[in-house]
Parts: C-alpha cells; sequence; structure tokens
C-alpha cells in the first residue's frame, strides 16, 4: 500500500500503526515532556547533577525560600532536619504559603510544587528582593522525589498536602495514598502563628546510591546566611548519627563580621573598609507580554580588608544567594579595586616605583594581594546564568558596582572616608608597591632567563651560578630556588659556584640511560661538571674540586640527597671513589641567647642545650629551621659555607672491596627496580629507626 500524501506540503508520511525506521525523522519523532517530566529528563539542567552537589541543591532550594521569608521580615526562626530515613525537613516562621483556590480547584499550594515558574517572587510585590527567582525551586524538588509533605501554618490551622510521585493528595489511616487536590485539616495553632514545614524523600531512582547530603557543607552556607540577614537564627539537626548533633546559629553582625571570619589569624594591614551605595538602572523585561522598561534599585554593600597574607578571597553574593562563579557584581567590583589601587599608587608615588617607569602599575593580582572581600548585591529579579544561580548574569548591576566600589576606595585613600586611616593607607601603598615591584622583577628575570637559555652562557646552564677559579672551586648542589637566592649571596663567588636543583632528579638506580640523559636537572649537573657520564666520565676534567650537597634537615632533604648520589653512583663514580663529593650538615635549630647566637645539629644536642640553659637560668629563643630557605645570609654562611665554621660529611665508596660491595647492594636495594628487597629491609630495621611499621 502506498504512502498517505499531505496535499498540502506535498511530502509523505508513514501511515498510522507503522513502527517508525531507524533515521526516520518526521512529526511522529517530535517528543512533548508535560509537567515535571521535563526536570526528571535531563536534571542535570536544573539542579547541576545527580551526585551529592545535586542532591544537597534539592534542600538549597527549600531552604532558599525559608531565607527569603527572614530576609523579608517573616519571621526570624528556620529550623533543618537531616533525618535517618533520607528525608531532608525544612520549617520555617514565615507567611505560610497561600492556601486559596489558585485555579480548576487547585490551591496555590499544589500549584507552587507542581507547575514550573510558578511562584511569588516575579516582582508582584510579594517580596522586595529574593532568592528563589525562576519559580522552579520548589516544583524541582517535588519532580525529583519520590514523597514530599507540606504543612502550611496559617488560619490558626495547620493545612497539609502530601505528594507520591509528583501526584498531589493525602495518606489515609491504613497507609493508602490517595490522590486529591484538596488540603487537609491535621491540626491548630494560633491565630498569629504562620509558617511552612516541606519535608522530602529523594527519589532514589534519580541520584547516584553514593550521593549525600554533607552537614559541615550544610553549616558553612546557613553560617553565610546568618551574616546576610540580620538576626535570623538557623538551628541545623542531623539525626542520621547517634547521637544526633544539634546545632543552633545566630546571626553575626554583617558582613565586616563574615570578612574577619574569612582572614582569620592573618596580620591585618588595614582595618575593616566598609563601602555602601544605590543606584538604579532600567531592564526591559516582558510585562503583560510585552517589552517594557522597568526600573530596578539595586543596593550594594562590600566589606573588605588586606591582611599580610598573599591569597585572596572574595566571596559574592545576590540577595541571599551565595554566587561562587562570581558574575557581574563580581567583574565591576575587580575593575574598580585596579582602577582604585593605581590612582592611589600614581598619588603617593612611592620611590620603590619609580625605576620601573612604564611598568609602575599595577595589575589585578597586585591589587588584591592579601585581599579578603565580600561584596553583595540586592535588587529584584536578579538574573543567573543558569538555574543552580552560581553566577550573576545582569549586565547593569556591573556598572553600579564599579561606581560605588571606586568612589568608596577612592575617599578611604584621600582620608575623607569615616574609617580611613593614615597610618592603614601608608601601609597598603607600601604593600601594594611591593607587590607590583615582586610581580615585575619576577617577570624581568623569566625573561632574562629566557633569553640566556636561547643565546646560550658558554654552553653551561642558565641557572648555573658559576664562580671565576676552576678547578680550584667547589660547586654547591642546593633545593630548588628558595635554598639559592641565599647561597648565591652567602657565598664567596671567586671559589664557590651554585647550582639548584627545581625539578626531580631521576633515578638512575632504575632509569634508563634514555630517561638518565632526558632528564633536565641531570643533563644539568653533567654540563656544569664538564666531565661527561657514564664510562666516559673522567674525573681529572671536572670543572670543581669538590661537590657539595645542600639538602634540608628533612625527610625531602634526604630524598634529594640520595637521588643526587645514586645518579653520581652510576654516572660519575670516579667523584665518590675519590672522595669529592660531600654533603653539608645544615642545623635543625638555633638559640638566640642574648647577643650570641647558638647552632645545633639534631634534637639530641638540642634536648642537651635546652637543659644546659634552663639549668642555668638562662634566657633564650628557640628558632627551628624547616630549610635552608629559611636562614638569612649570615646564617647561612656560618654554618653551611664558611670552611672554618661549617660541618661536611664526605661520601665515598671506600677502597676495600668489600666496602664497595657493601655500597653497591646498599643502591641496589634502597634504589633499584625491585621492590621486594627494599620491603623487607624497611620491615627488618624499622626499629632501629625509632619507627615500628604496621605493613
Amino acid at each position: 500500500m502506498a504512502d498517505a500524501a499531505d496535499p498540502d506540503s506535498g511530502e509523505t508520511s508513514p501511515p498510522a500503526g507503522r513502527v517508525p525506521r531507524e533515521g526516520d525523522y518526521d512529526a511522529s519523532s517530535i517528543e512533548v515532556l508535560e509537567g515535571l517530566e521535563a526536570v526528571r529528563k535531563r536534571p542535570g539542567m536544573y539542579i547541576g547533577g545527580t551526585g551529592s552537589g545535586g542532591l544537597t541543591h534539592l534542600l538549597w532550594e527549600i531552604i532558599d525560600n525559608a531565607v527569603d521569608e527572614a530576609a523579608a521580615g517573616h519571621g526570624k526562626l528556620i529550623e533543618i532536619t537531616l533525618h535517618g530515613d533520607g528525608s531532608y525537613e525544612v520549617v520555617d516562621r514565615g507567611r505560610g504559603i497561600p492556601i486559596d483556590i489558585k485555579h480548576d480547584n487547585t490551591t496555590a499550594v499544589e500549584v507552587v510544587f507542581t507547575e514550573l515558574h510558578a511562584g511569588g517572587k516575579f516582582g508582584n510585590g510579594a517580596y522586595g528582593a529574593s532568592g528563589g527567582l525562576h519559580g522552579v525551586g520548589a516544583s524541582v524538588v517535588n519532580a525529583l522525589s519520590s514523597r514530599m509533605e507540606v504543612d502550611v501554618h496559617r488560619k490558626g490551622a495547620t493545612h497539609r498536602l502530601e505528594f507520591k510521585n509528583r501526584k498531589a493528595g493525602h495518606t489515609d489511616s491504613a497507609g493508602r495514598f490517595r490522590e486529591s487536590h484538596k488540603l487537609k485539616r491535621v491540626g491548630r495553632v494560633s491565630s498569629g502563628r504562620t509558617g511552612t514545614r516541606v519535608r522530602f524523600w529523594p527519589d532514589a531512582e534519580i541520584f547516584d546510591p553514593a550521593a549525600t547530603v554533607d552537614f559541615d557543607e550544610v553549616r558553612e552556607r546557613i553560617t553565610q546566611v546568618c551574616f546576610l540577614v540580620p538576626k535570623v537564627k538557623i538551628s541545623i539537626a542531623d539525626r542520621r548519627r547517634e547521637p544526633a548533633v544539634v546545632e543552633e546559629i545566630v546571626s553575626g553582625g554583617g558582613l565586616g563580621d563574615y570578612v574577619d571570619k574569612l582572614a582569620g589569624t592573618d596580620e591585618p594591614v588595614t582595618g575593616l573598609i566598609r563601602l555602601t551605595g544605590a543606584e538604579s538602572f532600567t531592564e526591559r523585561v516582558p510585562v503583560d507580554g510585552k517589552l517594557t522598561d522597568v526600573e530596578r534599585h539595586c543596593d550594594v554593600e562590600v566589606a573588605l580588608r588586606w591582611t599580610r597574607a598573599y591569597a585572596t578571597r572574595i566571596v559574592g553574593f545576590v540577595n541571599t544567594i551565595p554566587t561562587p562563579e562570581g558574575g557581574t557584581h563580581i567583574a565591576g567590583f575587580e575593575r574598580a579595586l585596579t582602577t582604585a589601587v593605581n590612582s592611589a599608587l600614581a598619588e603617593a608615588d612611592p620611590r620603590k616605583l619609580r625605576r620601573l617607569k612604564d611598568d609602575a602599575r599595577a595589575q589585578r593580582e597586585d591589587a588584591q594581594e592579601g585581599l579578603v572581600a565580600v561584596v553583595r548585591a540586592t535588587f529584584v529579579e536578579p538574573q543567573f546564568r543558569g538555574q543552580t544561580k552560581r553566577e550573576l548574569g545582569t549586565p547593569q548591576v556591573q556598572r553600579i558596582v564599579a561606581n560605588v566600589v571606586r568612589e568608596g576606595l577612592r575617599a578611604w585613600f584621600d582620608g575623607s572616608h569615616p574609617g580611613s586611616r593614615k597610618t592603614h593607607v601608608r601601609a597598603l601603598i607600601d604593600k601594594l608597591a611591593d607587590a607590583v615591584v615582586n610581580r615585575v622583577e619576577s617577570r624581568r628575570a623569566l625573561d632574562q632567563r629566557r633569553k640566556a637559555a636561547a643565546l646560550g652562557t658558554n654552553g653551561m646552564p642558565d641557572k648555573l651560578a658559576d664562580c671565576r677559579l676552576h678547578p680550584e672551586g667547589e660547586l654547591l648542589i642546593v633545593e630548588g630556588d628558595s635554598a639559592a637566592g641565599p647561597a648565591k649571596r652567602a657565598r664567596d663567588s671567586a671559589w664557590q659556584a651554585v647550582l639548584p636543583l627545581r625539578g626531580k632528579v631521576v633515578n638512575a638506580g632504575k632509569g634508563t640511560l634514555r630517561s638518565v640523559l632526558d632528564n633536565a636537572e641531570a643533563t644539568a649537573l653533567f654540563t656544569a661538571l664538564g666531565a661527561g657520564s657514564g664510562h666516559d666520565f673522567d674525573a681529572d676534567s671536572c670543572r670543581y674540586e669538590r661537590v657539595v650537597l645542600l639538602a634540608d634537615a628533612d625527610v625531602d632533604g634526604s630524598h634529594i640527597r640520595c637521588l643526587v648520589l645514586t645518579l653520581m653512583y652510576h654516572y660519575m663514580r670516579p667523584l665518590l671513589e675519590g672522595g669529592r663529593v660531600y654533603a653539608a650538615q645544615p642545623p635543625t635549630h638555633a638559640f638566640t641567647i642574648g647577643a650570641d647566637k647558638r647552632f645545633v645539629y639534631s634534637d639530641a644536642e638540642r634536648e642537651a642545650l635546652v637543659a644546659e640553659l634552663d639549668a642555668a637560668g638562662r634566657r633564650y629563643r628557640l628558632t627551628r629551621f624547616k630549610g635552608l630557605g629559611e636562614m638569612d645570609d649570615d646564617e647561612l654562611f656560618e654554618t653551611t659555607l664558611n670552611p672554618d665554621t661549617r660541618v661536611l660529611r664526605k661520601i665515598g665508596l671506600g677502597e676495600a672491596r668489600a666496602e664497595q660491595s657493601r655500597a653497591a647492594e646498599a643502591f641496589k636495594v634502597m634504589m633499584g627496580s625491585e621492590v621486594e628487597p627494599r620491603r623487607k629491609f624497611i620491615v627488618k630495621h624499622s626499629q632501629a629507626y625509632g619507627q615500628a611499621l604496621d605493613i
């Protein structure tokens, strides 16, 4: 039978009842998802995923609704419970969801939880500025739950509506669920009592088996809320554990207290700086089906301070919603901050910036070094990028926040801001100038190293700080750039050269010849010594009389020494056989006794000196060296570089065949490719090193 034809289009379509073949594309291919099925089909579009993050987002949606009520001035108590049966409950003392009929014999309660884009936050006056904005939060929670209970306290009674598999109804005394659109009175309350209780059971078919809501994450989120909504009190109970954990968090003193919490123990450079302001903007939105210009009012509140630390912490909020991915309000803040800082630096004209000339301008990272800031924008119907509301998209807010921050910081720098102090301004200018200088000098040094590497420096590694005397000098091998700087400054450049190892040295005990020659650090050492490698190594051609290993007095330092010694044993063995390799013994602690300083090189020496000083009643200050990079130049020179005062340990193989055999066995066991001999050695000798291993 021929296919039926559409006389208007001229196209043919398969006859009714025929199963479409793979590759067919006609009207039957178009699927319409009704109601909440779109959410269940693509939950990631609404909650970000089906793991722990998505599950937690369901709880955020209900909490945000309760917080919006509190922020609007209706009820200051919110109770959150994580139940042992896998359900989650949020109770507020707000106005309660309206219980009257919305349409078609359906109450507003049912509409809120079953219809997408239904709610009281679309600028109709029920809320000034809220967090739940898209009208899909409550309905998404219902869509992804197998069961839900909603109690509304209004008009002297508690009105209940239950949902099972997204259908409204009630459970009778026999435990049977019957569909119904009516609310059921389940109790009486005082005439002035209002509020909403929502309890939901996430659908196990939707979420990953391992998905869970983390108690600490919820506590951190509601702690943020308490800084945003004055005088709100939020309790959280975790009844999934025994005994149950119940905590109550009361509103702090606003964004300033939150900045103090984020700053922790970091030493402050400035006091707390508060910036506030407000502007209006025009937004074109649909009103009664027609695009209309609507005026919005935006309040901006910023609290910030600079600390001596280097990390930057900027937290953004829109109304009561955190925006971890930033958005236009954070972009406006950062832009204005950099502008204000550069204006202040230009006005102060610090001497240390003058030599930088055209580079004497702060970049974003300079202005934000050590900054702790909280930025909040409050306005009606913000536009977020995505339902999860992690990033603000309203473009006009960027300009408003930038204006408030720029003018506020300008006043703080010139002293007209009420919280400005001259000492704080001077300290911040100095810190900002240092940040610019450090960045520019680091960049210039990097450029110079790149040029040196490209042009070549007499065939030597560009990171080698060479000496003038050859072959009478010595090569100091140091661990990383942190120790290389002090070593280069403290050395005698006539006969001491410095070679920093910036990356991991290849383990020559189990690496191939190709892997050794491809290793940048091994190649740099071969080149610096200038005597070849392996069978071709010629000790008489070595550019230095001795090699000294300078590594930290810790486990990592010992590891570096082992790797370098293994490389020498396999590829530069004549140096070890000739007794030309040494390990510097760095001190572990320094005692400052009056004007004198004494160094100790082990815990036993430290304990002995402490006992001696305590017995003599001497006062002292004890400093622990975590690494060579923590010593100043004089300390490093006295303890590890000065031939008159330093302690060196010669590392050799010995002349007797038995000694060389033991050395070969040690390198094979500890650094070789076979794991089992090393494991047996560690287990056998662990007690001798003060630590029994549980293997």
